[in-house]
């Protein structure tokens, strides 16, 4: 009698289970959300310039070096990594040391994080002031990510 008695409840059980996933939405994912920061400054000899930025989620990020100047065939030294908030600290993960206008760096971002682009003087920015150009050796670099 208790045999039958389990028989029945294993039965209505898994009845119940398989009744329960017919009626289960089917999931969605999410669009993903991209943002895009425009970071500019102005690069002085011998210097370094540190701009951080959030990713929300995991997914592609992509910086770009965007502008250079006064002469766009410069090139500077730039870099993409990851960011310390806390004592403001960029390690550097990839690195172009001789970054002329247009180069990028594409990474993906596992989660949530913050990361950092770095634009440094390769020894490019001491020559330009030096040989007597008056103008201000200026950048900008876009990055798109989750």
């Amino acid at each position: 009698m208790f045999r039958r008695i389990a028989c029945g409840i294993l039965l209505c059980a898994t009845a119940a289970l398989a009744g329960a996933c017919a009626d289960a939405p089917t999931p969605t994912t999410p669009t993903p959300v991209t943002t895009t920061d425009t970071f500019t400054g102005t690069l002085n000899p011998a210097s370094a310039t540190v701009h951080g930025f959030t990713t929300f989620t995991g997914g592609p990020i992509k910086a770009t070096l965007t502008t250079v100047g006064p002469d766009a065939t410069q090139s500077v030294g730039f870099s993409l990594g990851t960011f310390n908030p806390t004592l403001n600290i960029c390690t550097v993960v990839l690195d172009n040391p001789a970054a002329v206008q247009a180069a990028v760096f594409s990474a993906t971002a596992s989660t949530t994080g913050f990361y950092c682009v770095r634009v440094y003087d390769n020894g490019n920015v001491a020559t330009a002031v030096t040989a007597g150009t008056a103008q201000n050796f200026s950048y900008t670099v876009t990055v798109t990510h989750p």
